[in-house]
């Protein structure tokens, strides 16, 4: 029997600035079935994602119902569970405008990425 649960689990990077301020933004609208997890030399959380650092830190996670989403798609699941933020779902979630998104979500993430991986053990 598949169990599935109301709890999203967002993995994202405290140790950025830019990360920790947007997800502040979304931690301040107290919504109920938001689990926040910080990847900074979380062991546990590469277990639970099966990611590597380097994947952790390149990109946004959410665990929903025992899949992994990543980037642009895990905005979209994060920005929908939100009251105030879900017209960004709507909005970013059309055909042709994800395509757009999820291209300029991976060039910041990229640039993020190399800001950050100093944190990746080596």
């Amino acid at each position: 029997m598949i169990y599935f649960t109301r709890i999203m689990k967002v993995f994202f990077n405290n140790s950025c600035s830019i990360c920790r301020a947007e997800i502040n933004l979304y931690k301040k609208e107290q919504v109920e079935g938001i689990d926040w997890v910080d990847i900074t030399r979380n062991k546990k959380a590469e277990a639970e994602t099966k990611k590597k650092d380097k994947s952790l830190l390149r990109r946004l996670h959410v665990k929903k119902d025992g899949k992994i989403y990543e980037g642009a798609e895990a905005f979209l699941l994060i920005w929908n569970k939100i009251p105030k933020y879900r017209f960004l779902f709507k909005i970013l979630s059309l055909p042709i405008i994800f395509n757009l998104f999820s291209i300029f979500y991976e060039i910041a993430a990229f640039f993020l990425y190399l800001k950050n991986k100093k944190q990746l053990k080596n």
